[in-house]
């Protein structure tokens, strides 16, 4: 018979992550803001332009969607960071309270 190896400690924290739905909302807020993004530079451009311009256009509405889809993506991404330390502060305190 074989001895069988310590098990370890369950751990108390289940995980510190994000909700899959808060994570869901994040991409979709990503995916709007480069939509909106890329409306405004396509408006933008397309206001100023004369003429022939579907070039430049379509450069305005890819850069503001790239710009719009990135100043989301920098806000979702501290978000999602602050839920998960909130939680984790959260799971300490309750660990402190049960001691």
């Amino acid at each position: 018979m074989s001895p069988e190896p310590p098990s370890a400690p369950p751990s108390p924290i289940e995980s510190a992550a994000p909700s899959t739905w808060a994570r869901v909302l994040a991409i979709g807020s990503v995916l709007l803001g480069g939509a909106a993004g890329g409306l405004i530079g396509f408006a933008f451009i397309d206001i100023q332009c004369q003429g022939d311009c579907d070039t430049w256009t379509g450069i305005g509405a890819l850069v503001g969607a790239l710009v719009g889809a990135l100043g989301l993506a920098i806000v979702a991404v501290l978000t999602l960071r602050a839920i998960g330390e909130w939680r984790a502060l959260e799971a300490q305190r309750q660990l402190a309270d049960d001691d």
